[in-house]
Formats: structure tokens, sequence, C-alpha cells
């Protein structure tokens, strides 16, 4: 009995609509991100590591929980909130239960930043992504995300 054999390669149509996911993804990504920085003065990374800490406990986050959230390398990282720590918008203070470890702080000059920031963001995605979209496309979309979600073995995002 001969086996079907599976198709290693992409089809030529599963490529153009990968292709046409990636460029439309990152160019409302890049627009986004110009937009936020014109607006706000905050990059796309200053404003996912506020919004990380925004949502913490204490507006305190470990660094390396920090890092593993926004899914970014420590090096990264650290070079990141180096800048954000001199522009005051955050302070990095020794950990009290491990002298190894580096807590991450949002000052409160951080977190006033980040909320004035929040609506012009807000609206630059209701703008760029929400306004283009019918209420059956953007469930769509949250489908396909799910799957590929679960497929990467990301989990669910809230």
């Amino acid at each position: 009995m001969k086996r079907a054999r599976r198709r290693v390669l992409p089809t030529q149509e599963q490529l153009r609509v990968w292709r046409n996911y990636v460029e439309t993804a990152e160019a409302v990504r890049l627009r986004l991100a110009g937009r936020l920085q014109h607006e706000t003065s905050l990059s796309s990374g200053d404003y996912v590591v506020l919004l990380a800490l925004s949502e913490a406990e204490q507006h305190t986050l470990r660094s390396s929980a920090l890092a593993s959230q926004i899914e970014w390398e420590r090096s990264r990282l650290s070079h990141h909130l180096g800048r954000m720590e001199k522009r005051g918008l955050l302070r990095r203070v020794s950990c009290a239960d491990d002298v190894h470890g580096i807590d991450v702080v949002m000052t409160d000059a951080g977190a006033e930043t980040f909320h004035a920031a929040t609506v012009p963001h807000l609206r630059a995605v209701r703008e760029m992504f929400v306004d283009a979209l019918t209420d059956d496309q953007l469930a769509h979309i949250d489908e396909a995300t799910n799957a590929l979600r679960r497929h990467l073995a990301l989990g669910p995002h809230d």
C-alpha cells in the first residue's frame, strides 16, 4: 500500500497569504510605533514595559519575570531599562528576598507618562486596526490568532 505523501513546503497560495499577513502586520506595528513615539515620546518598547509594570502588583516586577512576560532577552531588557531609568520612568532596586535579583518599579512619573500615552495609543489602535475590520473579521482574526497561539504553545492571551 502506497502512503500519501504529505506536502513539505507551503503552496504558492499559502505563501501569498503568509507574506501578506507578515507584511501587513509589520506595517501596522511600525505605524503604531511611529505614532506612539510622535504623540507621546514613548517607544513601543517603553510602552510594553510600562504596561507590564502598570498591571503588576505595586507596579513592581522582578527583572527576570518582566523579561519573560514581554518575551525579551535579559540583556535587551537591561539596556532598555537603563535608558528608561535615566528618563525617570522606572527604577531598579535590589530584591529584598534575593541578593542577586532586581526589582523593576514604575515611578510616579512613569505612571503619569504611561497613563497620558494610553488614550492616544488606544485611539491609534482603533483607527489603524479596529476601524478597518468588521466585527466578523475581528472574530476571525481572534480565532486565527488563538489557533496560532495553541500551535506555538503560547497559551491564551487575556
